[in-house]
């Protein structure tokens, strides 16, 4: 071969070829060698004369080759293509030493050409895994990390995962992915992810299983919330009754736990028994009257029926002829016509004496305008309104009260708004209030009582007034006109802002503004909503203004957009919920506009009724503030202790109607409010008291903690959630008790209260908890605002208009932080009162004019020099 070779290479071709070095088309690849199967290699060159294959440094024999001799038709230069086989044998005879490898060599007249070297390897798969999954059980979006070493191989096996026999597809599932150390992760835990799992390696030579994990996904059980109390066991007297819960929330799956607690709650009751009704003794006979009758009555009133007892049967007046039927009727004679005369004529005079009255006042009032409206116009019934003047001496005082010398009138309409607006009245012989000048007017009620229970009692008369609060705890009210004014509730944070020239000039309307205690209007929520801001009225409802109102309250989310979807809902007239504002989204009205703060939410709006803030949770890190509050009793006569942990709603007026209850129990606060961040989880709240002295005292609680169910808390339609500890002292010495309560909720946030006090000690209610808000409930007229009202028209004036480089109410808007609703004030005719009257209802009464004073001088404009003077 060599002798060949040497003298293939000593007579090369002739021709175009003769010059060039061959190169290959074709060179040999690295191949595998399954079971016995010989293999092939090849390779091709041009232009070459001779091709040969050296395999580990060693030429294979000519006869081993088979050659095949074309032409290339692109250049007309010789092509040579040589196979060979390689066999299992022939491998194997230098296994270990070295990895066996073959490599062409190509001749031509002007030199040769070595291909890449092609590596020849025996394929195999053991068939032992060297690590293989196992089966586990997980709860409920738990990750899951499945483990899997496949077995040696050469090539590498590849490994690929079977659910239930189904192939796993990472790219069809986001909750699967495979790593590159071939271990299956679960990133949480479903239902359907329930199955046996399988690991499966293969490569060219075999395909191998791993043993089948079985993986159990359980859901722990959870308690629904409770069901209403059932009935007293009796009708009369000592009786019991129950509500019970089931372990449905969610139930139990695939071996998950069962709920710990009791499923079922007794509590006595007693019920007041019925009494029937039973007749008094008969009246005596009255004298024989005109139809020749007598009668007698008689009283259900021995005892009278109570508590559900049967009234009295039988009638209650009796009626006998009194002259055996023998009585004559007599015709009237002249002395009844005299009579009848008589009463005419006093008749007639007393309404002659009327009409002239009626003339006297309306002339002394005949230079008022006639078009004066209050509440009872709008809603059903109208009691007048006058304008008493003012003394000489005070002219600046305002005092608007209700003129009962003035007849009734009925206004018979309807109590929503129709499309074509709300129809105005034209009251004759009327009131105009008159614009005053920039001095303080102040709305006087000689008894504030009276007044209240006077408004109240008119609004009694009203369809909706049955959906409003009894009493005027909660409540205010006051007389406005167009210059507007403001209504707060002491110590909640809630507050109506009227702005000048919200009521039209020439109209006087009664308002109010309540607090509903959340039992008292059903408002409904579906799936992750949550209450989270009072449920506030102001009214009467369906009147309409010119500019919007602002609603002050306080709410308790952690707002952010990736968390929560808030809504602004407003009752119909009808009685159901409307969603009339997404929080972030385009208004879909202009009736409606909110500003929602860190604790506090501003509700523009022109149309008065009822609102509450609702918010949907977009993920479980969404979260709520919770209050944390703890009382105890403030003296402590027998051994039992009572210590009253309270999950509140992080708003003043829910805090204010604890503090309320708790006066009334002789309560004290015991260590400072903490603020609990509670999820949208799903877990319960758990309480626990824990480092309390076991030689002075020990609980009366028989588990490790107790817990609040998470429905109960989310919802926010339970405002006085709390939890009881009860402690036993060994002996009445005892005067001082210090713990830890922790208050947490499960895998989230916790708090704890370190408590140290003395029980003995008559320690006084703290009302430095909600500070009492000073100033009456209703301001009228500029008493209600900060910004002097000429000042005010002065800055609306001059920025009002596009501003030379943007000196206008955008940059004011900017200045205070406001720029975020510059579509908002646009859409209004005057933006810069909307800002103003925003900044009002944010700082009032302890605004700091100079602050906004400064914000305006920054924008360009000399206002700031008039609010300066304002100040001093």
């Amino acid at each position: 071969t060599g002798a060949q070779q040497s003298a293939t290479v000593a007579n090369p071709a002739s021709g175009a070829s003769s010059d060039l070095l061959p190169h290959f088309q074709l060179e040999p690849e690295d191949v595998y060698i399954v079971k016995n199967k010989a293999v092939s290699l090849a390779c091709r060159a041009t232009p070459a004369t001779q091709i040969y294959f050296k395999c580990n440094g060693e030429w294979v024999h000519q006869g081993d080759h088979v050659t095949q001799h074309s032409t290339d038709r692109s250049t007309g230069l010789p092509v040579m293509e040589v196979r060979i086989e390689v066999t299992r044998q022939q491998v194997e005879k230098i296994f270990g030493l070295e990895e066996y490898w073959c490599q062409c060599v190509a001749w031509s007249s002007s030199g040769t050409t070595k291909s890449q070297k092609a590596f020849v390897r025996i394929a195999y798969l053991r068939k032992n895994f060297e690590q293989e999954p196992t089966a586990r059980e997980v709860s409920i979006e738990q990750g899951i990390v499945l483990p899997c070493r496949p077995p040696e191989g050469i090539p590498p096996a590849e490994v690929e995962w079977l659910r239930n026999e189904e192939l796993v597809d990472p790219e069809l599932d986001a909750n699967v992915y495979v790593t590159p150390e071939h271990s299956l992760v679960l990133r949480q835990a479903r239902l359907a992810d329930t199955a046996n799992y399988t690991c499966v390696a293969k490569n060219i030579v075999a395909r191998r299983r791993s043993t089948s994990a079985a993986i159990t996904v359980y859901v722990n059980g959870g308690w629904s919330t409770w069901t209403q109390w059932s009935g007293c066991s009796t009708s009369c007297g000592r009786g019991w009754q129950k509500r019970s819960r089931t372990c449905t929330n969610p139930t139990p799956l695939n071996g998950g736990a069962f709920c710990e607690g009791q499923n079922v709650q007794k509590t006595a009751c007693t019920t007041l028994c019925p009494v029937d009704g039973a007749w008094s003794e008969w009246s005596k006979w009255s004298e024989c009257g005109a139809e020749c009758t007598h009668w007698r009555s008689r009283e259900c009133s021995e005892p009278a029926p109570r508590n559900g007892g049967r009234d009295c049967h039988g009638p209650e007046l009796d009626t006998r002829n009194c002259t055996s039927e023998l009585c004559t009727h007599a015709a009237p004679g002249a002395e009844d016509v005299a009579l009848y005369v008589g009463l005419v004529a006093v008749a007639v005079c007393l309404v002659l004496l009327l009409l002239v009255g009626v003339l006297v006042y309306c002339r002394k009032k005949g230079g008022l305008d006639a078009d004066v409206a209050d509440s009872s116009i709008l809603t059903a019934g109208f009691q007048p309104v006058s304008i008493k003047p003012s003394k000489a001496d005070n002219p600046s005082l305002l005092t608007i009260q209700p003129d009962l010398s003035t007849t009734t009138m009925t206004y018979q309409g309807s109590l929503c708004p129709r499309q074509d607006g709300p129809a105005k009245l034209q009251l004759p012989n009327g009131h105009l209030l008159s614009p005053l000048g920039a001095g303080r007017h102040t709305l006087h009620h000689s008894s504030p009582a009276a007044e209240g229970a006077d408004f109240v009692a008119r609004l009694s008369t009203q369809s909706y007034f049955r959906s409003l609060p009894r009493g005027t705890n909660n409540m205010a009210y006051g007389t406005f006109n167009f210059l507007g004014g403001r209504l707060m509730i002491p110590n909640t944070g809630i507050s109506l802002l009227i702005p000048p020239d919200a009521i039209p000039r020439g109209k006087i309307y009664e308002v109010y503004l309540t607090l509903h205690k959340q039992e008292e209007v059903r408002l409904p929520l579906a799936g992750c909503q949550t209450l989270l801001s009072p449920i506030v009225s102001c009214g009467p409802p369906g009147v309409l203004l010119t500019r919007p109102a602002i609603l002050a309250m306080g709410h308790c989310v952690e707002a952010s957009a990736e968390n929560w979807s808030i809504r602004l809902k407003k009752q119909s007239c009808e009685g159901t919920w409307e969603d009339v504002l997404q929080l972030g989204a385009e208004p879909c009205t202009e009736l409606y506009y909110c500003q929602l703060e860190a604790q506090a939410c501003y509700v523009f709006t022109e149309q008065l009724g009822r609102f509450a803030l609702v918010g949907e949770s977009l993920s479980m890190a969404a979260s709520k503030r919770l209050k944390l509050v703890l009382f105890a009793p403030a003296a402590c006569p027998s051994l039992e202790y009572n210590i009253r942990v309270y999950c509140l709603s992080d708003t003043q007026d829910v805090l204010k109607e604890v503090i309320q209850l708790e006066k009334q129990l002789g309560g004290q606060l015991i260590g400072a409010p903490r603020v609990l961040h509670f999820k949208d989880s799903y877990h319960n709240l758990r309480l626990s008291i824990h480092d309390m002295p076991s030689s002075l005292w020990k609980s009366k609680l028989l588990a490790s903690y107790q817990e609040i169910p998470f429905y109960h808390i989310w919802s926010g339609l339970q405002p006085f959630l709390h939890c009881t500890f009860t402690l036993e002292r060994l002996s009445t010495s005892t005067c001082e008790l210090a713990c830890k309560i922790w208050v947490w909720q499960v895998e989230g946030d916790g708090q704890s209260f370190t408590v140290n006090f003395n029980i003995a000690k008559d320690t006084r209610f703290s009302d430095w908890l909600v500070p009492d808000e000073v100033g009456t409930p209703a301001l009228v007229g500029p008493s209600a605002f900060k910004i002097p009202f000429l000042i005010r028209q002065k800055i609306i004036s001059s920025l009002d208009p596009p501003g030379t480089r943007g000196a206008d109410w955008r940059t004011l808007a900017q200045k205070l932080n406001l720029d975020s609703h510059l579509s908002f004030f646009a859409s209004k005719a005057s933006p810069t009162a909307m800002i103003l009257n925003l900044w009002e209802a944010r700082h009032f009464p302890n605004g700091n004019l100079s602050q906004l004073a400064a914000a305006v001088a920054e924008v360009g404009k000399q206002d700031g020099a008039l609010f300066s003077e304002a100040e001093c």
